[in-house]
């Protein structure tokens, strides 16, 4: 009978023990799926690759407009493309500026009529010719007055010294009358690489609503 006892007493001891045993394991394996520090690592991991994703896409695809402009009217119409195609703006500037009277074609001793005249004048040292982060732009305008039927003259330095290989160029250009003529296809040749487009002309009062209209028509 003690014997009997004594057993009895013994499997429900064994009995307790592998019961408290399962619980404390559940509990373990329950709080182990549920743990702040995993939930937290999970979530910075996939903040980063979020932010990593934004980068690569900020990265590229990005458009600049770069001008000349002698008195203030392509300028006009450098400051419209920027806002309508989200581009970012580099200004071309002589290193000895054109004055009022070196502007006056027809003046024939003015700066510009002796420039016109001596191609071999044309050649205008410029501020800069150097744009931060040059390969982040697939899509680039250029953008300059008409004289005497071509680019004027100061944007030459930045087209030679610049590589538009992948780029996408597109010039404009403002006048009172003339037309683009042959300046989107000189500066082409002049550059020898880049994927030229057709250009676009304003006149010197050029408004917003026609600068908008074209670069919608563009489709960037």
């Amino acid at each position: 009978m003690k014997k009997l006892t004594v057993l009895s007493l013994s499997l429900m001891f064994v009995l307790g023990l592998t019961a408290c045993g399962n619980s404390n394991t559940a509990e373990k394996e329950k709080g182990s799926s549920e743990t702040p520090d995993t939930a937290v690592s999970e979530s910075v991991t996939t903040g980063t690759s979020d932010a990593e994703d934004q980068d690569s896409e900020g990265a590229s695809g990005k458009t600049l407009v770069v001008y000349y402009s002698a008195t203030g009217n392509t300028e006009t119409a450098a400051n419209y493309i920027a806002e309508a195609a989200d581009a970012d703006l580099f200004e071309l500037e002589p290193v000895e500026p054109y004055s009022d009277a070196d502007l006056n074609w027809t003046d024939d001793d003015s700066r510009v009529s002796r420039e016109h005249e001596n191609e071999d004048e044309r050649d205008v040292p410029l501020v800069s010719t150097t744009v931060e982060n040059w390969s982040d732009y697939d899509t680039v305008f250029i953008g300059y007055p008409i004289w005497w039927g071509i680019a004027a003259w100061p944007v030459n330095e930045f087209i030679e010294t610049n590589d538009f290989t992948g780029k996408t160029v597109i010039p404009f250009a403002t006048s009172a009358s003339s037309g683009m003529g042959e300046s989107g296809q000189l500066l082409e040749e002049m550059a020898g690489t880049g994927d030229w487009q057709e250009g676009q002309r304003f006149r010197e009062s050029v408004s917003q609503e026609d600068v908008n209209a074209w670069v919608e028509g563009l489709g960037l």
